[in-house]
């Protein structure tokens, strides 16, 4: 449970506990009490409470996951960020002529939350609504650069790439990748912080590797960076 025990207030810590246990994939009261390292009565009253609030559900086979409350609450943050990031996509895909997405954390991959594509060329489509693998990419990079050590921890083993490539995001601000998740393809992303400084998405453009010489960061990197500046004002 360590790392969730943050405030002091233990009930409000084992609650939090209990939420992101289940965030990850939902869990039977065995499950969520190894988990969370809390004695199984104490698990079962504090996710019976939250289920009370509609903050947890019951899955058909009685685990408990993520309920409705912190769903329509994800949902509104969520279009609130695609509403604010619209105009910077498109004034990106205009300069860069490239497909232009923003993505955010979902457990272990990362979900297309938006995407805009040039009317012309060729085009890299990535559907909204698609999960990728945090292992290869330009965007994985700023995910593991930027979020929970214990995120970083539990996928570089498997990535494409090593810290090294992570501290040379957090260095220069962007990450790029030239074939990593896909031959022939490139990308470019950056971190989208809001105005508090807090991590929220990442905001990348891809397209073909050919068009994209000599490098995603050495072509868009500072405009990139512009645009998610300008984004985190917005926010």
């Amino acid at each position: 449970m360590g790392h969730y025990d943050a405030s002091g207030i233990k009930v409000l810590d084992r609650a939090v506990s209990i939420m992101m246990t289940v965030a990850h994939q939902p869990r039977s009261l065995t499950e969520l009490s190894e988990a969370t390292e809390l004695p199984r009565a104490t698990a079962h009253r504090l996710a019976t409470a939250l289920e009370a609030h509609r903050i947890l559900a019951r899955t058909a086979d009685g685990k408990w996951a993520i309920g409705p409350t912190l769903t329509s609450i994800g949902a509104r943050s969520k279009n609130q960020l695609i509403d604010a990031a619209t105009p910077t996509m498109s004034a990106l895909m205009e300069q860069t002529g490239e497909s232009v997405q923003l993505y955010q954390l979902t457990g272990t991959s990362r979900t297309c939350i938006a995407a805009l594509e040039p009317s012309s060329g060729l085009q890299n489509t990535v559907p909204i609504g698609s999960r990728m693998p945090l292992t290869a990419g330009s965007a994985a990079k700023i995910f593991l650069a930027y979020g929970s050590p214990e995120l970083r921890a539990a996928i570089l083993p498997e990535a494409a790439f090593d810290a090294s490539a992570l501290d040379e995001a957090v260095r220069r601000g962007w990450a790029d990748s030239v074939g990593e998740r896909e031959v022939g393809l490139s990308s470019l992303s950056a971190p989208v912080h809001n105005s508090a400084g807090e991590f929220l998405a990442v905001l990348s453009l891809s397209g073909v590797s050919e068009r994209l010489r000599p490098s995603p960061g050495e072509l868009w990197g500072e405009e990139i960076l512009r645009c998610a500046r300008g984004l985190a004002q917005a926010l």
